[in-house]
């Protein structure tokens, strides 16, 4: 039986509601040094995506995009301890998108993005990230722009739209 639209609506909305509320309780538990990889796995549940790093560690991407203004890039040491968590949709990682850089390094950056459009007449790629605005009644997204012949960013932008 095919679930009504309107049901999967509320389940949606329900999920990004109580989402943040849970990551603020589970991170509190989290500590680097002493917690391990299963206990992260056991709060977080799995990663969207898993980054080798050069030393051996692994970092673990917690995606909380379209709804969320949330990605923590949470790093495990070879030895299976959590060594860092971090929210790296900030100001300062956002700076860090530049012009040349390739979709796997914004996406390593900053997670994957809550939404992809490709524009043919500009022709364009847009990522999409929603992002901590300034005030509470602000939802502000960051774009980043790529050529999606080369794949590199041609530039970057920002929207920010008043809510009710």
């Amino acid at each position: 039986m095919k679930t009504p639209h309107w049901l999967n609506v509320v389940a949606a909305t329900l999920t990004a509601a109580v989402l943040p509320a849970c990551d603020v309780i589970n991170l509190q538990e989290l500590k680097p040094g002493v917690s391990t990889a299963a206990e992260v796995r056991s709060r977080m549940g799995n990663p969207a995506e898993e980054y080798r790093n050069p030393d051996g560690s692994v970092t673990w991407e917690f995606n909380r995009q379209p709804n969320g203004i949330d990605c923590y890039m949470i790093t495990i040491g070879p030895d299976q301890i959590l060594q860092k968590v971090e929210q790296v949709l900030t100001e300062a990682n956002l700076a860090k998108v530049t012009v040349g850089m390739d979709r796997a390094e914004v996406r390593r950056l900053l997670g994957a993005p809550g939404s992809k459009t490709t524009y043919q007449n500009s022709q364009e790629e847009v990522w999409d990230w929603r992002v901590a605005g300034m005030i509470q009644t602000e939802e502000a997204h960051f774009h980043a722009h790529f050529d999606p012949a080369t794949g590199l960013v041609t530039r970057t932008s920002r929207r920010v739209e008043v809510r009710g």
